[in-house]
């Protein structure tokens, strides 16, 4: 059996205690365009003291699949997956008295920005921004994100992405972490005890970068598995703590100088002036991914929903909306439920973003469209198959 980095499947042929078991090892026929000549193996493992060498070779020499089964190779999911972005997002107040969320969605960059990413289809841009001390670094954020994260980022301009290019992107994102968090310094009409948390999620064709400071989550389910994009920035991390600690910050009963983040833009009164080493940083964490067909969607969502639901719980939450409805925004609205349901205490926004087309989830959640294909046997093959399974 040759297996590289191609989905097969085996089925395998029972038979009773005292014979052996015959593993008929069938490939599975994908849905792609390209043929490829792949042999089948017919292995029978002698799984019994009855079972004879000279049974086995009499099986084998007359059951000898030399037929080969085409359209059995899947491509390489990565090398021409093209994500279909559409999204949905909801926001509520949950048991907060004040609103101190906001979020970005935008499917299409070209929309807002025609001069840059020309090149690259898709691009999308979101980001959810959780404030503390009250809603007015959240909202300066929202109202300045194009500028401070794309424009005025010093993104770099190329028809191809390659490493030289991921790089400069992870560089110009955390650049702009720090310079939006040195224009809040500067903004007089947010204070200097007013801060949030932020998440960017950036998708450039098949490239997706997201970028986090503070306990904001971004979670991709891959093939029904949830894989976290950030980390969560609190004193519970070691990481986090120790960075702290190794700066001179002090944490107490879980805060960071009352705050339950460790990273955050402004709070300008518990930093020391720009260009010194504080414990609170606005420093974000970037990863990066190349998408592939078992990408399916992704969750961005502020601490609200992570508080009471485990990733992989929003994720399976999600996947069983979308083969139910296929509505990235009903999905967002019932996480949002979901998450008041569980009681959680803060202000709720949520972002699904899915890459796969509405009729492929709809072709998956119905019924399945793997077709099989087996070896023809000989007539004096059958026999001896029979024989074999009888007892003979």
């Amino acid at each position: 059996m040759i297996v590289s980095q191609k989905m097969v499947a085996e089925a395998e042929v029972m038979c009773q205690p005292s014979l052996p078991m015959l593993d008929l090892k069938y490939h599975l026929r994908g849905a792609t365009n390209q043929e490829h000549a792949l042999p089948i193996d017919v292995v029978a493992s002698p799984s019994s003291s009855s079972s004879t060498s000279a049974d086995i070779s009499r099986f084998e020499s007359v059951v000898s699949c030399s037929d080969t089964i085409k359209d059995a190779v899947i491509e390489s999911s990565a090398a021409k997956f093209v994500p279909n972005i559409r999204s949905g997002s909801y926001a509520d107040i949950g048991p907060r008295e004040s609103m101190d969320d906001e979020h970005i969605r935008i499917d299409d960059l070209s929309a807002h920005m025609s001069s840059f990413f020309g090149c690259f289809i898709p691009r999308a841009f979101y980001a959810v921004f959780d404030g503390h001390g009250g809603p007015d670094a959240a909202s300066y954020m929202k109202k300045n994100a194009i500028r401070l994260f794309l424009e005025d980022a010093d993104l770099p301009q190329t028809s191809d992405i390659d490493a030289i290019f991921l790089e400069e992107l992870e560089n110009s994102h955390r650049k702009a972490f720090l310079l939006a968090d040195i224009a809040l310094a500067n903004e007089c009409s947010v204070s200097s005890s007013c801060g949030t948390t932020a998440l960017t999620a950036l998708i450039l064709g098949r490239h997706l970068l997201v970028a986090n400071a503070g306990d904001c989550r971004a979670v991709l389910c891959r093939k029904g598995v949830a894989v976290d994009m950030s980390q969560d920035h609190r004193p519970s991390s070691i990481p986090e703590r120790l960075r702290v600690e190794e700066l001179g910050g002090y944490i107490n009963d879980g805060y960071l100088n009352d705050l339950s983040v460790t990273r955050a833009l402004g709070d300008w009164n518990l930093k020391f002036p720009p260009g010194s080493a504080s414990p609170l940083i606005a420093e974000p964490d970037v990863q990066q991914v190349v998408l592939t067909e078992d990408d399916e969607f992704l969750i961005i969502g502020c601490d609200g929903i992570w508080d009471v639901m485990s990733s992989q719980y929003a994720v399976s939450l999600v996947r069983r909306g979308l083969r139910k409805h296929d509505d990235p925004q009903q999905c967002a609205m019932e996480l949002v439920m979901e998450a008041l349901r569980l009681n959680t205490s803060d202000n709720l926004t949520v972002i699904v973003i899915c890459f796969s087309s509405p009729s492929r989830v709809r072709l998956e959640s119905s019924s399945p469209q793997r077709r099989w294909r087996s070896c023809s046997l000989s007539e004096e093959a059958r026999r001896t198959l029979k024989s074999l399974l009888e007892g003979n």
